[in-house]
């Protein structure tokens, strides 16, 4: 975050500028600190960006010899369309069959995030996590489910409300086997357990 001499975020003077232009008075009650809850919004929601993929896997690799596939579903995530600059949301489902290496299973989450807190489109997201599993972990195959619903396709243009998009990579086994593409597939859809 780069502030200026008296500490203000260079995000709040375009948002005042922005709220101008829209014809609103940024000074009136309800919009006062307005720029400055904004600039904070989006310095989150783009945190991802201060973050770099290996760091956040590399000190919970582990030798283990496994080799059936490891899924982590049902991964929700927050993002922001960098078309629009609008929110888009679901859950993603993350599979790898590793090839002597294990990653911890927090790890998955946090990685998700990391991209997910950047400008983003579903396909590059799918994609950002996919590879990165890859080059880490070197496993014998990976796959990435991601289900998203877009508000920029549900508040304007097409104004679609009940529409979603599904987006998928799938590398090594997961790609040339189909049996066990279609494990991975059918794990995801099964139902959640309950535990208690």
């Amino acid at each position: 975050m780069t502030d200026t001499p008296d500490g203000n975020d260079p995000i709040q003077s375009l948002v005042t500028a922005m709220l101008k232009e829209l014809g609103e008075d940024p000074g009136r009650d309800g919009l006062e600190r307005t720029p400055l809850r904004v600039a904070k919004s989006l310095r989150f929601l783009t945190s991802g960006y201060a973050l770099k993929p290996r760091e956040i896997l590399n000190d919970a690799l582990f030798e283990v010899a496994y080799d059936e596939m490891v899924i982590v579903k049902d991964i929700d995530f927050y993002s922001l369309c960098e078309h629009h600059l609008l929110p888009f949301f679901g859950r993603i489902h993350v599979a790898y069959v590793p090839n002597g290496r294990v990653v911890g299973l927090s790890k998955i989450p946090r990685l998700v995030e990391m991209y997910a807190r950047r400008l983003q489109v579903q396909e590059r997201l799918t994609k950002e996590i996919a590879t990165t599993l890859e080059e880490v972990l070197q496993p014998k195959g990976v796959a990435v489910v991601v289900e998203a619903i877009h508000l920029c396709m549900m508040m304007r243009g097409v104004a679609q409300q009940n529409s979603s998009a599904v987006t998928s990579s799938m590398r090594g086994e997961f790609e040339a086997d189909p049996k066990t593409r279609a494990e991975f597939m059918q794990l995801i859809r099964s139902p959640k357990p309950a535990f208690a």
